[in-house]
């Protein structure tokens, strides 16, 4: 476990604006307000649920979102408040992995000096888009000075939902109904990995004495997802249901997307509500299965940290 054994637990939000989602689906980019959403709409919901609880979180931003002025503002309150900015890439790239290495470098670099000089801090801390990684990428976030890499998700059933998602998009574009997903599926040798933190090896599945990962939280046992999606969707008994099965872990570490706590009437989402599963669960019944969640981490013992924090801990 973490320092003295003791159990700890994290929250983090990847900050993937609406477009990423249009991008999965293979929608049209939306427009006006609603484009916005995730920074003017969702973030405040978290920063109001995090106050309230008394939790510190890490948000991975995509930094090429600091051109607007809402992330900007919405990033340097975050990190005022001692939540953690960590990097989620230049421009979420959901190819990143198929790029070239100067390509890959770009993106991770800049990604660090742009969220820098909004913030004052350089982040110490990388998430893969579409939790895609691989050797030749953790390579370069190694180079580029960052303690941890939270991309590997060990998930049979999100992998195999993944997948099939994206064989439909494709069928769907083939029959003139929308474009191809952007989005890929990693190595299916990564449902191999460990499902807690370790030292990377070569290949990233295995164990070695490269950089430290943190995993995107899974059950023991079946390897369920434990993701914002999973946690919102099965409301505040599931919810609990879903925590109680990582009782055990080292470091519970959930993982949602600012649309976990978007709402598509109030938001202005409604025309992507039948493609986004999560969107069909309005903002107050999402935060009530967080509260859920976090509750019962907090009755068995876990202490809230923030992912950097973790990885000091497991260090």
């Amino acid at each position: 476990m973490g320092r003295a054994g003791q159990r700890l637990a994290a929250i983090s939000i990847d900050l993937d604006e609406v477009h990423c989602y249009s991008a999965i689906h293979g929608l049209e980019p939306l427009e006006g307000p609603a484009a916005n959403a995730i920074y003017a709409k969702a973030v405040p919901r978290f920063e109001e649920l995090f106050d309230e609880l008394d939790i510190p979180a890490t948000f991975f931003a995509i930094a090429a979102d600091t051109a607007t002025p809402v992330a900007v503002d919405a990033l340097r309150r975050l990190a005022a408040a001692g939540h953690e900015i960590a990097s989620h890439s230049l421009d979420h790239l959901y190819d990143l992995t198929r790029r070239d290495r100067a390509t890959q470098t770009r993106q991770v670099v800049e990604s660090l000096d742009r969220l820098q000089a909004v913030t004052g801090a350089r982040p110490v801390g990388f998430r893969a888009p579409g939790y895609t990684i691989t050797d030749a990428l953790l390579e370069v976030i190694a180079e580029a000075g960052l303690r941890y890499d939270s991309s590997v998700f060990p998930c049979p059933p999100y992998y195999g939902a993944k997948a099939a998602a994206i064989g439909a998009i494709r069928v769907r574009a083939a029959l003139g109904r929308g474009k191809p997903s952007h989005s890929i599926v990693d190595d299916p040798r990564v449902l191999t990995a460990p499902a807690d933190p370790y030292r990377i090896g070569r290949p990233y599945w295995r164990r070695g004495d490269g950089l430290l990962e943190l995993p995107i939280g899974v059950s023991r046992g079946p390897r369920l997802p434990y993701i914002g999606t999973s946690v919102v969707l099965a409301g505040t008994r599931g919810a609990d249901w879903l925590t109680r099965s990582m009782i055990g872990r080292p470091l519970v570490n959930l993982e949602l997307h600012g649309i976990d706590l978007a709402d598509a009437a109030m938001d202005g989402l409604q025309s992507l509500a039948p493609y986004q599963p999560d969107l069909r669960v309005d903002a107050a019944g999402k935060e009530a299965a967080l509260r859920a969640a976090v509750h019962r981490l907090q009755a068995e013992g876990y202490r809230f940290v923030r992912l950097a924090d973790a990885a000091d801990a497991f260090s």
